[in-house]
């Protein structure tokens, strides 16, 4: 277990006192919290240990092990794993991966208070606060296709361009866009995708309707 003095851990088990199996279906504003409160107490331990830099690679490895398994999916969103084998389980995926100790112990922490489905939330968030405290801008990118490097390269230029630091890429596919990108730096969407431009073109049919 995670331990701080100023007993960050505590919060970051988010008041929840889950009885039972999790809903999985909680709103993403909820989800989007508890992954918050987990990001930080990891981040801000790891910052005190001066190991930012190493859990920088763990996350990256996460997220694409997410990606490409979906048993590692599968285990942190099935109600019907009990807390008990899903943390043995992502501890098993942890020592396998080589995951820093504060990493693995925030992973256990969340399968014993049934957390771990936000996992994806969390690795997003850990990112972009990694990229913060080196002076760096997350944007989340959504493409139909796998941007390739080339193309990873210029968008990454380009956006640093315009928001004046730099920026570090976090790609996601989606291939239900016809085309263009989504991307958000912060607040800001950025939005070329012709399924947006068609959605915007049937609400605003509907309102003439």
């Amino acid at each position: 277990m995670i331990q701080t003095p100023s007993g960050r851990v505590q919060a970051a088990r988010d008041g929840a006192r889950i009885v039972g199996r999790v809903d999985v279906s909680e709103p993403a504003s909820i989800s989007s919290g508890i992954a918050a409160r987990y990001a930080t107490a990891i981040f801000e331990i790891a910052k005190e240990n001066k190991t930012l830099a190493k859990i920088e690679p763990n996350v990256a490895d996460l997220s694409a092990a997410l990606a490409e398994s979906d048993d590692l999916r599968g285990l942190i969103s099935s109600p019907l794993v009990s807390r008990e084998d899903q943390q043995k389980a992502i501890t098993a995926v942890a020592d396998k991966m080589g995951l820093r100790p504060v990493m693995k112990d925030g992973l256990a922490l969340m399968a014993q208070k049934r957390r771990l489905f936000v996992l994806p939330q969390l690795l997003q968030q850990l990112a972009a606060l990694i990229a913060e405290d080196k002076g760096e801008v997350t944007a989340d990118v959504t493409s139909a296709k796998a941007l390739t490097k080339a193309q990873s390269d210029k968008l990454a230029k380009t956006l640093t361009a315009s928001v004046g630091k730099e920026v570090k890429l976090n790609a996601t596919v989606d291939e239900s866009l016809i085309g263009g990108l989504v991307v958000k730096v912060g607040s800001k969407m950025i939005d070329t995708s012709i399924r947006s431009k068609l959605s915007s073109l049937q609400n605003a049919m509907k309102e003439v309707g």
